[in-house]
């Protein structure tokens, strides 16, 4: 008994410590959805207790196949909560043969068809740096986002909506997206480096049962990213099924200004 505790420990220990290193498992391609009659996901922490109790936990077993893995072949699973990463839960899988792998699970909770849930923000300044926008590019965002001021007509005094934007401020932010959206659609999604999300989960609260859908995060990038780009009649850009807007709200404070992405969650229910 005391062997088996100390084993216990000292693999808790390697994990913690592996995590941002290790190597991913191969996942497989296949995408199942499950209704569940219970209480229902209430947040993130909820999900992560659910893998740690995997050995008896119909759904974590469930999630763990789809992720790749037989059940007969796990030693363990450790699931937590890391801070200021794009996965809201990091679950390590250490395999009967001995390796530990990672997997970050981006986790959006809905409980409405039509509601939008958040990202990726940050300031205008910060998305520049990363995907290395043309000035004349940044001059037109600065304008949306109401860093700058006005030029010319427009509804709000203190920013512009891109459709009220000069024609050739409008191509150039048009021309600008459509030729990163691949790479932007990864970034807003899943992420890179070790607080990457590999994964991307909806769970969805629906007449009292939840839905949820698991895919790795590349299919839901392929997803959300699919279709045009293209200015909104409300003047904002949209992605394919991604929406960029400014942030707005906060009483009016500075990080009202903000950049964020936005999606529907639920929409990845189409996706069969």
């Amino acid at each position: 008994m005391k062997a088996v505790i100390i084993r216990s420990i000292i693999f808790l220990l390697v994990c913690v410590a592996y995590y941002g290193a290790a190597a991913q498992a191969p996942a497989s391609a296949v995408e199942r959805g499950s209704q569940i009659a219970k209480a229902g996901f209430r947040n993130e922490s909820e999900i992560r207790d659910k893998f740690n109790g995997w050995r008896t936990d119909e759904d974590a077993r469930e999630w763990l196949g789809i992720m790749g893995y037989d059940h007969s072949l796990i030693r363990n699973v450790v699931a937590f909560k890391p801070n200021g990463q794009k996965a809201d839960v990091v679950v390590l899988v250490s395999d009967a043969d001995g390796p530990t792998y990672r997997h970050g699970i981006s986790i959006k909770l809905v409980s409405t068809a039509n509601g939008f849930n958040q990202i990726d923000k940050r300031w205008l300044r910060q998305y520049a740096r990363m995907w290395d926008m043309p000035d004349n590019v940044v001059s037109a965002l600065r304008l949306f986002l109401g860093e700058d001021l006005p030029v010319g007509v427009s509804k709000r005094q203190d920013r512009m909506f891109l459709n009220e934007l000069a024609d050739d401020r409008q191509r150039a932010v048009l021309d600008f997206f459509r030729s990163k959206k691949e790479r932007i659609a990864a970034d807003v999604i899943k992420g890179e480096g070790d607080g990457r999300a590999d994964w991307f989960m909806v769970a969805w609260k629906i007449a009292g049962k939840d839905e949820w859908k698991l895919v790795p995060s590349n299919v839901a990038i392929n997803f959300f990213s699919e279709g045009p780009v293209e200015i909104t009649r409300s003047g904002n850009l949209r992605i394919g099924r991604i929406t960029l807007q400014r942030k707005g709200g906060d009483g009016g404070r500075e990080t009202a200004k903000m950049m964020q992405f936005k999606i529907n969650p639920v929409q990845l229910f189409e996706l069969k």
